[in-house]
């Protein structure tokens, strides 16, 4: 693992989340939510896959997001793990089922944490890469 893919994971993730912090700005309809839905699951993916590169280049091992997660709390890179569990919850609920009311509370965090929350996390992360 070099430290050059690793860089070029988070500037994937933070052309992820630009993209989809411009779908919550702009979401009104069923269609834009559900969209942004999509975006927020893209961004989640590579998110928990950049956790697992970093860690690997620092000699820990994870292979599925909830350990990725639980490990980059352990070694610092994320400040809070529980929201990202949540995050998890809320990705593997909108990619196997769907129910409107469901679709719209997740977006609903996805607009009021998720998004703000995986931006600052990465911030943190670059800042110590």
């Amino acid at each position: 693992m070099r430290k050059v893919e690793i860089l070029q994971a988070l500037e994937n993730l933070n052309n992820a989340l630009d993209r989809l912090s411009e779908a919550v700005k702009t979401a009104k309809t069923d269609l834009e939510i559900d969209g942004t839905i999509q975006r927020f699951e893209f961004s989640f993916e590579l998110f928990w896959k950049t956790l697992k590169l970093i860690l690997k280049y620092y000699g820990v091992e994870c292979n599925n997001p909830r350990t990725c997660i639980k490990e980059a709390f352990r070694n610092g890179l994320i400040d809070d793990d529980e929201i990202f569990l949540d995050m998890l919850e809320d990705r593997n609920l909108t990619s196997h089922i769907y129910d409107k009311q469901t679709a719209n509370e997740i977006f609903e965090r996805i607009k009021k944490f998720y998004t703000a929350k995986l931006f600052e996390t990465v911030r943190k992360i670059e800042s110590k890469i």
